[in-house]
């Protein structure tokens, strides 16, 4: 009998070398589904739709396979995936929290699920009181005036925001030149700041990482019109000074953008507004528990005080003396439409799910829990990794790779070798103010438990780093799939599925 570690190995083997045709199914005449013969006639397309609107793909070659082999190879897939279901996910700046299952439920009731974006508005007037409370309530947990919640992702909010100190301050007559950013702010700030037509002056952070009050006094003049700032920072560190910060930025005629990813730190224990945010955005799928979706659907409403209230995109949802909602189309300084309909109704749903299941005390208890469990992390670790920034953890906390490079490992290494151990590695170098970054964020949904098995495997590696940093290097060893070349899957990536090119690969 043939050694059967011999056959394994020869079986991997030929997976890792013919890795791009294991997705290749097809066999000529096979079918997962027959249609029946229409007993209607059949228009011509063009009788339904306008010739310059028909798809002109070449449909010859689409994969043939059955019923089982479509539906085997996608719980396959299923089984190599990791998420929120399978473990914990330590992403820090991502919030990767838990997706309760009762959210799930009422996103999925059928007069919820079912409705149209075209609907009449006396056919959604549940709807809109849903959406109405949950702007009211996303109002009373940041202290701001007013909401919108069409914006459908973080960095969307960020635009909109932008958009409306664009507004008002050209309104004044001046819409200024430049935002100011801190080098610790979300990484996605000075992008929104551009495309609202601004230059960006980066503030260089104090050694303790956090912002410089004088280098802001210095740079803040009636050319620039506002700061953007993250709080807590993307070392996970609050920014004590905020308060002063906003006084200073208003007493030159400026705008304050709080960036609200990092909210999982304040629900219920502090307010944006109380510090003098004017505008804010907030990820309903990083603070709100809704899922982040593989890049969407999302939600990202902004809030903002009275004074922004007239830019808000239209529609606003307005409640009326009969206690019902509606649409408010009558903004004559709206920066308009930011998205189709109104935004992504069922994250809304979701979102609203969770603020009432928890009530006040479970927000509040859900912020101390996601604070407690970073500062667990911290301390448990602080021996193993080097704290860039020695500053007290919020949500999150950041360490670096500068111990390990004396054995030649780099926090990637560290990402690829945690793999092994059945976890989904934490964020790494970023935020770039800290080279080799390792940002770890656990929120309040692991348990003690689980965050022990963590620190565990994360103690582990940091050892074999020491004892044995070539197999650290080598990593992962008991995944799927070995270490790829990211390189060239960053530059020549797959994205959709070509026939002739997979018929090609089949004939070598």
């Amino acid at each position: 009998m043939s050694n059967p570690n011999a056959r394994i190995k020869k079986v991997k083997t030929h997976i890792s070398q013919n890795e791009g045709l294991i997705f290749e199914k097809s066999r000529t005449g096979t079918r997962a589904f027959h249609l029946p013969v229409a007993d209607v006639p059949a228009p011509a397309a063009e009788e339904l739709v306008p010739a310059h609107l028909l798809r002109h793909d070449d449909l010859e070659g689409l994969p043939e396979v059955s019923e089982p082999e479509v539906v085997r190879h996608y719980t396959r897939l299923s089984t190599w995936n990791y998420g929120t279901d399978t473990g914990m996910f330590p992403l820090g700046s991502c919030t990767m929290k838990y997706n309760p299952k009762f959210n799930e439920w009422a996103a999925r009731l059928p007069a919820i699920a079912r409705t149209h974006p075209l609907a009449p508005e006396a056919a959604i007037r549940g709807n809109l009181r849903l959406i109405k409370e949950l702007e009211d309530s996303l109002c009373e947990i940041t202290g701001l005036d007013a909401c919108s919640l069409q914006p459908t992702a973080g960095a969307h909010g960020e635009l909109t925001g932008v958009m409306m100190i664009r507004a008002a301050l050209e309104e004044r007559g001046d819409p200024r030149k430049y935002i100011l950013i801190p080098d610790a702010a979300h990484g996605t700030n000075p992008a929104s700041a551009v495309m609202c037509g601004y230059k960006v002056i980066t503030l260089i952070s104090k050694p303790n990482g956090l912002l410089d009050l004088e280098a802001l006094d210095k740079a803040m003049d009636d050319s620039v019109a506002g700061l953007m700032i993250t709080n807590p920072n993307t070392l996970g560190i609050f920014e004590e000074d905020i308060a002063k910060a906003c006084e200073l930025i208003h007493s030159r005629g400026g705008y304050v953008y709080m960036d609200g990813a990092n909210m999982n730190a304040l629900v219920g224990v502090a307010r944006p507004g109380d510090m003098g945010a004017d505008v804010m955005h907030l990820n309903l799928h990083k603070t709100f528990s809704t899922p982040h979706g593989g890049g969407g659907p999302g939600c990202g409403p902004v809030l903002v005080k009275k004074e922004l209230e007239p830019y808000l995109p239209f529609p606003t949802i307005k409640r009326n003396p009969d206690g019902h909602s509606s649409f408010d189309y009558d903004r004559p300084k709206s920066i308009g439409r930011v998205k189709a309909f109104y935004g992504n109704y069922g994250m809304m749903v979701r979102a609203l799910a969770y603020i009432r299941a928890l009530g006040p005390d479970g927000l509040r208890m859900a912020t101390e829990i996601a604070v407690l469990n970073a500062n667990y992390v911290r301390h448990h670790l602080e021996n193993d990794y080097d704290i860039p920034f020695d500053g007290p953890a919020m949500h999150e906390v950041v360490f670096n790779d500068k111990k390990q490079q004396a054995f030649g490992i780099r926090n990637g290494d560290i990402a690829k070798r945690l793999i092994d151990y059945g976890f989904h590695p934490p964020t790494m170098s970023f935020p770039l103010v800290a080279p080799g970054a390792i940002m770890i964020e656990p929120t309040e949904s692991e348990s003690r438990e689980e965050l022990d098995f963590f620190i565990d495997a994360m103690k582990s590696i940091a050892r074999e780093c020491e004892e044995n940093p070539d197999f650290v290097k080598a990593a992962p060893h008991n995944a799927r799939l070995g270490r790829l070349d990211e390189t060239a899957a960053a530059r020549n990536p797959v994205l959709r599925w070509k026939p002739t090119e997979v018929a090609k690969a089949a004939a070598k």
